[in-house]
């Protein structure tokens, strides 16, 4: 028997019922679970009448902001006329329309559009796709993947193998074979060795280092051996670390070098996190596939997608070769309508040049934080900051892991909630706090957020 909604303890039904993803269980036996019940534009609302910045827009996901109703109408609409249909051998106007759309936005040859419903399976596909286009194409030994240092590419058995996070994937050992790890570009912590006689590191030979290290992972692996190399525009986890200079036209000359496809993972990147509908637009390369998902539709429906290029498609089309994958709810009709809805928005509202004419206003109000002596640095781009927390900001010492637990843990988290702000500390690689308000955000927003996170991060300090 089940009680009535109404006078139920959320937070006791959450503990008891709802396994919360990437959660601590145990946290919560004795404290109130936070249960979110409205969002309005840059902020969100908890049970008990709380009002919170969102600071990491739900999951780098919600860009046109909380509370667009012609987002849950064209949902609405789509349901009544076609619930759901998959795209397994049949088509249906949204999905067919939603398609292209996407391959006009690409970049380049980047014309065909395989959907999913989330990043990590648009990421399981492209390695897929990978690996049987070799086989296709008379290559059957290239199989391997190249991937970076504490990159998070998803949860999926083969997603989770390229992650470059080793805590993440222990517990699920042995994954998929075939993936090896290369440095990626924080050059925040660029080896010693790359800095001149004045301790810096120059961002363009950093760059053409980060690269030339992905080709001494391809050539001790053995070029015919491998497939692909995943990289993000911006990569997530470790704390939001652009691309040096020329890296990426430095990447693409060696994957074509080698005959390595080169992916493109735009699951946060891609839909005007930013200032571009792709970061590889904002870089200036052009990928093999680009996988996406979260901004798609602002989060109001899940999908994702894995476009590719029509010189990967063209064996695919070819006799009675196919592509033996697929998803129940990819391309699903509700959430392709909402996604089409949701790119009109983007451009009648001019969401991503929005982005691109106040990424520096939101970096120079972050980078005010520097005064600060926990905060070490201050890096991203678009709409997709982090800051690095450090114990020393002369030596770049880091937490240890006893401070890991009391201070970024046990104290800051929680205190960015408290003071109203919603968004990520993390120590995936080094302690950093991530930043990703909806792309609507304005000076106000950044404003607020360096408010809070001044006063949450001097209380912090004070707890090392």
């Amino acid at each position: 028997m089940t009680a009535d909604p109404a006078q139920k303890d959320l937070s006791k039904t959450a503990y008891d019922h709802l396994w919360m993803h990437f959660t601590r269980m145990s946290s919560y036996e004795n404290s109130p679970v936070p249960t979110i019940v409205k969002g309005e534009g840059t902020y969100v609302w908890d049970d008990k009448g709380r009002k919170y910045l969102d600071g990491l827009a739900g999951l780098f996901v919600v860009q046109a902001g909380h509370g667009r109703e012609e987002l849950a109408e064209a949902a609405a609409k789509q349901a009544k006329e076609l619930a759901f249909f998959p795209v397994w051998s049949y088509a249906h106007p949204k999905a067919v329309e939603l398609a292209e759309r996407l391959a006009n936005y690409a970049p380049g040859d980047l014309n065909k559009v395989f959907f999913s419903t989330g990043g990590g399976e648009a990421v399981e596909t492209a390695w897929k796709l990978a690996k049987q286009y070799f086989k296709l194409t008379g290559k059957p030994t290239k199989y391997k993947v190249i991937s970076r240092a504490v990159a998070y590419h998803g949860t999926p058995q083969g997603a989770l193998s390229i992650t470059g996070l080793p805590g993440l994937k222990a517990p699920f050992e042995p994954l998929v074979p075939g993936t090896h790890k290369a440095p990626n570009t924080n050059i925040y912590r660029a080896p010693a060795f790359l800095a001149g006689p004045d301790g810096t590191v120059d961002p363009e030979a950093y760059g053409r280092w980060c690269a030339d290290e992905i080709e001494v992972a391809i050539l001790n692996e053995g070029a015919e051996t491998v497939a692909a190399v995943f990289v993000e525009p911006v990569q997530n986890a470790g704390g939001c670390f652009p691309p040096p200079p020329g890296y990426f036209q430095r990447l693409r000359e060696i994957c074509d070098r080698h005959d390595v496809l080169l992916v493109s993972d735009e699951v946060i990147c891609a839909f005007g996190r930013l200032g571009t509908m792709f970061g590889a637009d904002k870089f200036g390369y052009q990928p093999d596939m680009i996988t996406c998902a979260k901004g798609m539709t602002s989060g109001y429906s899940p999908i994702g997608a894995t476009i590719i290029s029509d010189r990967l498609a063209e064996p695919f089309y070819k006799g009675d070769n196919t592509f033996l994958h697929g998803y129940t709810f990819g391309g699903h009709p509700v959430s392709s309508a909402v996604a089409l809805a949701n790119l009109d928005i983007f451009e009648r509202e001019g969401l991503n040049q929005h982005v691109l004419d106040n990424e520096a206003a939101f970096l120079g109000t972050l980078s005010k934080l520097r005064d600060l002596p926990i905060v070490g640095d201050v890096r991203g781009n678009g709409y997709f900051y982090g800051i690095e927390l450090v114990k020393d900001k002369v030596t770049k010492e880091s937490f240890n892991d006893d401070e890991v637990e009391r201070v970024l843990y046990g104290f800051l988290s929680k205190a960015l909630f408290d003071n109203g702000l919603y968004c990520r500390a993390d120590d995936r690689g080094d302690p950093v706090v991530q930043l990703a308000p909806p792309l609507i955000s304005d000076q106000s927003t950044f404003d607020e957020i360096e408010q809070i996170l001044r006063t949450s991060l001097t209380d912090a300090w004070a707890k090392l």
